[in-house]
């Protein structure tokens, strides 16, 4: 199972980002977590088949509607923790 980190920066906390990745990602059976970062950055791991995780990071790029992301930090991880569900996290 492939993993991915992101990081995603901009106008993304206070526009229902996080709800909005949980369901993009339930959708796209994937698993893991999505939470906000003090600095205001979004931080999402996700885990699942790669087509599937290329298309959760070809939408953070654009988000919910009131967002606007200025970047996405994306790092591949091959093996790690494995999650059950996709969760929102604090």
């Amino acid at each position: 199972m492939t993993q991915v980190h992101l990081y995603i920066s901009g106008r993304v906390q206070g526009v229902f980002f996080r709800h909005h990745t949980h369901k993009k990602a339930t959708a796209l059976k994937l698993t893991g977590w999505v939470r906000n970062l003090s600095d205001g950055r979004v931080e999402v791991f996700a885990e699942g088949p790669s087509d599937k995780l290329e298309e959760l990071i070809n939408w953070c790029h654009q988000g919910p509607p009131a967002a606007d992301v200025e970047k996405v930090d994306v790092e591949w991880l091959e093996e790690g923790p494995q999650y059950g569900d996709f969760r929102i996290q604090g």
